[in-house]
């Protein structure tokens, strides 16, 4: 074997590791949360743990880089729903799915909200993620569906909001945080209400 085939393979070997071990973790987090342990985490992927310290440094790092994938996944939805033309149902949609999306990870918020976790792509991606809420709220706002002082960082809070809301009642009620979102999309839409008592809040950070 060459030198070049050597190292062709050696990538190839990395890559296909690491894919089996966010698809591993990505698995164990969302069922049990943050605690599993770093070795549950290599015995699913069937590689040894020290092969997950080569590819993450920490076990924040394997969280921040699933957090990242969750994150993209609302943005191009996000993205996706831009081109509909009901901005109401569209904003709808993009809350149904980011809400489903959180029920279905026990880690996501976990990972949000842990203070151990600054990672500087993990933070430039929620900001990102509240840009691309803001274009749809903005559609919406504009089309007279919701609110005029609604932002899309407002959005991307109720997400998380209505999911820890539910989160009591998820084993027995899997599907309570539907009745939740429906509460918050009344809360969103065009009233004769009056202002809401705060501005609007800046992007979320990790604290």
């Amino acid at each position: 074997m060459t030198g070049t085939t050597a190292a062709t393979g050696q990538r190839a070997d990395m890559v296909r590791n690491r894919r089996l071990l966010l698809e591993a973790a990505t698995a164990a987090f969302a069922e049990r949360g943050v605690e599993v342990s770093i070795g549950e985490i290599a015995q699913r992927a069937g590689l040894a743990k020290g092969t997950v310290f080569r590819h993450f440094a920490s076990k924040e790092e394997l969280l921040a880089a699933i957090t990242l994938q969750m994150l993209d996944q609302l943005i191009r939805a996000a993205k996706r729903l831009l081109t509909a033309d009901d901005a109401a149902a569209a904003l709808r949609e993009f809350m149904t799915d980011g809400v489903e999306l959180l029920a279905a990870d026990r880690a996501f918020c976990e990972v949000i909200g842990r203070p151990s976790l600054q990672h500087s792509g993990v933070r430039d991606t929620i900001g990102d993620l509240c840009e691309a809420a803001e274009a749809l709220t903005a559609r919406a706002r504009e089309q007279g569906a919701v609110r005029g002082d609604v932002t899309g960082t407002d959005v991307v809070l109720l997400l998380g909001g209505i999911h820890q809301t539910a989160a009591p009642l998820l084993a027995t009620q899997p599907q309570a945080w539907r009745r939740y979102l429906e509460l918050a999309l009344d809360g969103l839409r065009a009233t004769d209400a009056g202002p809401l008592p705060q501005p609007p809040p800046g992007r979320p950070r990790l604290t």
